[in-house]
């Protein structure tokens, strides 16, 4: 099996920071391809995050080292996923994105070859999966209006909190949409106590959900918060793979997923089901990324409860088409095999 990756650089169209950096304009993801001995190609995108220790150029120096691992695993048995997968685990490191890459490409490749979308060969029904939020960054409370007014068709919004003036954003969201539901996400940015304390304020906006609001380690706080919350409360950060689950059960309500954190579509189930285990409810959520990288995670979506699936809808270029998002937050499956993805302009 031949692998091929490219560097693709993903503009966005507003500047998009979070509670504990402000990002880049630019993102750059990668690619890659898979080839099997029949021509056939499988494509993903490894949405590398500085956070979870990857970037485009750490992906890149590894990619090489699996294909090698992916090869012997494989052992020309392109359905030999789970053996496949538990080998690129096992082998180098972490790298949660670039394995994400090879993940989806081979659940694309298997699609293709069967002619079948991936979602359908779980046996999903594409009817289940719940609308998309709309993620607002954090910004000046004016500008913070004008994106909640370029957001009007969007039915969820998610907002991005963590800073001195919270109040202010959230006062700035419902001066445009005072009625849509509403989920703060403050990406490790407060304390355990000063979310106890932003929760009257929280409840005040008619806020319907709160993500991560404390460090990813800091497990009491987020116990700490949801004794005292009546809204329900989500891990992100604190919740990399399924051996994350476990120790968050009585601490929040549900987990977000992501691909380019658990480090495969394997893993994602697995989350999926330990979270079912314990009661939870689940969120699938992505990084800035392109149309390839959505539509690999909106093939789970009709197993979760929340989704936030936004990232290529805040882009300024997208080099891909396929799966995505409609205007209003409905997701739009592909009818194409594989992840049903093409690119942009062919």
């Amino acid at each position: 099996m031949k692998i091929e990756f490219d560097a693709i650089a993903l503009p966005t169209k507003h500047a998009f920071h979070i509670a504990r950096e402000a990002t880049a304009r630019t993102r750059v993801s990668v690619w890659v391809r898979l080839t099997d001995e029949d021509g056939i190609e499988g494509w993903g995108e490894a949405a590398a995050t500085p956070f979870y220790g990857e970037t485009a150029e750490t992906v890149a120096a590894v990619l090489p080292r699996y294909a090698q691992v992916l090869e012997e695993a494989a052992a020309g048995d392109p359905f030999a996923l789970e053996r496949t997968e538990r080998a690129l685990e096992k082998a180098i490191g972490r790298n949660p994105a670039a394995r994400a890459a090879l993940s989806c490409a081979l659940h694309d490749l298997l699609g293709k070859r069967l002619g079948l979308p991936v979602w359908k060969l779980w046996g999903l029904d594409p009817a289940a999966a719940p609308l998309s939020s709309f993620t607002i960054g954090i910004d000046d409370p004016e500008v913070v209006r004008d994106k909640v007014r370029e957001a009007e068709s969007y039915s969820i919004l998610k907002v991005k909190v963590g800073t001195s003036h919270d109040e202010a954003i959230l006062a700035a969201i419902r001066d445009v949409a005072p009625t849509k539901p509403v989920f703060v996400d403050a990406n490790t940015g407060w304390t355990a106590r000063q979310a106890v304390r932003a929760l009257p304020m929280l409840e005040s906006f008619g806020v319907t959900l709160l993500e991560q609001p404390v460090t990813k380690a800091d497990v009491e706080g987020l116990k700490e918060i949801r004794r005292h919350s009546r809204i329900p409360i989500v891990a992100d950060e604190s919740c990399e793979t399924s051996a994350d689950v476990a120790k968050l059960a009585g601490a929040v309500d549900g987990v977000n997923i992501k691909l380019a954190k658990c480090g495969s579509l394997r893993e994602a189930l697995r989350i999926v089901h330990a979270a079912r285990a314990h009661g939870m409810s689940v969120m699938l959520g992505c990084m800035v990324e392109s149309t390839l990288g959505i539509a690999a995670a909106i093939q789970l979506a009709p197993l979760v409860d929340w989704v936030d699936l936004d990232g290529a809808a805040l882009l300024a270029n997208d080099p891909f088409r396929g799966p995505g998002l409609e205007s209003d937050g409905r997701l739009r499956f592909n009818r194409e095999p594989g992840l049903g993805v093409e690119r942009a302009g062919l």
